[in-house]
């Protein structure tokens, strides 16, 4: 079976996770975990803190924006529980709005009709690594005096008119999950775009403590100053990371080769008369992180999974909609008409890619489905 993902494993981190253990260090903040946030750093140009998972990093998100009992957040509905998740602990009621038909995005037009005076913030999800309409989002929010906080759980250095994804508006959300372009098994970042959040982000983050500034010598010892919990990852997850950060351009130069093969091969192809493939606006570059096929109805997408498994390939569908799930009815409603959001969510199948996905298994994939379009 060819699978759908295997974690990216570059050679080296066995290595740094030896080391972390001979340095005596394996809670958080320790060696491994300074090497990978002054990396983040350098590269964003942000004050960044490593966390405990992506869904850390959205929980602080909604902490630092204030977020209480009674609040609004919009979202797009196409995305995982994470995204909601953070904000529902703190109280809020989540209204979802349609997405793109274009990028399976959050659609920006239909963001302020949703704005109420209780809405406190939107999320947006760049969806595939490929960025939302940053512009219009950050304009509207500006306009309402609301947050803008990005999941950008898949778009690891994916760019928006040049802006990485992650540090357009208030806060970013990073993903090293097993799934992502680089991993650290569990784990995920918070980008931090205004100084002023700083200070209460590093408290957040050491269960409501100062010791972080006891850390760098800015104080004689630590208290206990707000509200917080403990996101810190272990060093031994973040030795983990180190490995994949120094080779980060080489995973992803991996992926987006593989993503291209699979884009060439299908583009003008009979697949694509019966297979919509992925569409990128000309302000974003996106990483690689996912490659889709949109079939023509739900059958079609079941069949085709079906039709590869027997190939031995695995494919897989994506989100189920939150507004549909239990729990998205209880916490949520919908604003407008849900005209994109499920009915992509019925036709979107993945297909494999991952850092070390051999070409004679992405040529196996490519011929299936060339034969599958071939007989539609």
């Amino acid at each position: 079976m060819i699978p759908f993902n295997i974690p990216p494993v570059v050679g080296t981190e066995i290595k740094y996770i030896q080391a972390a253990i001979h340095n005596r260090k394996l809670c958080g903040d320790g060696p491994f975990t300074k090497r990978c946030t002054e990396y983040l750093q350098k590269k964003f140009n942000r004050k960044i803190l490593l966390t405990t998972s992506c869904t850390s990093a959205l929980e602080m998100a909604a902490l630092l924006c204030h977020v209480k009992n009674g609040d609004e957040v919009i979202l797009p509905s196409y995305t995982f529980c994470s995204t909601a998740d953070a904000f529902v602990q703190r109280g809020a009621k989540l209204v979802f709005v349609d997405i793109r038909p274009d990028t399976l995005n959050i659609d920006e037009n239909k963001i302020e009709k949703a704005i109420t005076p209780k809405t406190k913030a939107i999320v947006v999800v760049h969806y595939a690594g490929v960025v939302c309409e940053m512009d219009t989002i950050m304009d509207i929010a500006r306009r309402h005096n609301i947050f803008v906080i990005e999941d950008a759980a898949q778009a690891i250095f994916s760019t928006y008119k040049n802006r990485l994804a992650g540090t357009i508006g208030d806060f970013g959300c990073l993903s090293f999950h097993e799934t992502k372009n680089l991993s650290m098994g569990e784990g995920g970042a918070l980008i931090i775009n205004h100084d002023k959040d700083s200070e209460e982000a590093e408290m957040i983050r050491e269960k409501g403590t100062d010791r972080s500034k006891f850390i760098r010598g800015e104080v004689d010892k630590y208290t206990w100053r707000t509200y917080g919990s403990s996101y810190l990852p272990s060093d031994l997850n973040a030795a983990y990371l180190w490995g994949q950060l120094e080779s980060a351009e080489i995973i992803q130069n991996y992926r987006m080769n593989v993503w291209n093969t699979y884009f060439n091969a299908f583009t003008g192809d009979a697949v694509e008369s019966v297979l919509r493939l992925p569409l990128v606006p000309s302000e974003c570059k996106h990483n690689a992180h996912i490659f889709y096929l949109i079939a023509k109805d739900p059958v079609m997408r079941n069949d085709l999974i079906a039709y590869l498994r027997k190939k031995e390939i695995q494919s897989v569908f994506h989100y189920i909609p939150l507004h549909s799930a239990p729990a998205g009815i209880i916490y949520g409603r919908f604003d407008g008409k849900d005209i994109y959001t499920t009915q992509y969510s019925e036709r979107l199948i993945r297909l494999p890619l991952y850092y070390g996905i051999r070409p004679e298994e992405q040529d196996a994939v490519i011929t299936a489905i060339r034969q599958y379009g071939s007989n539609r």
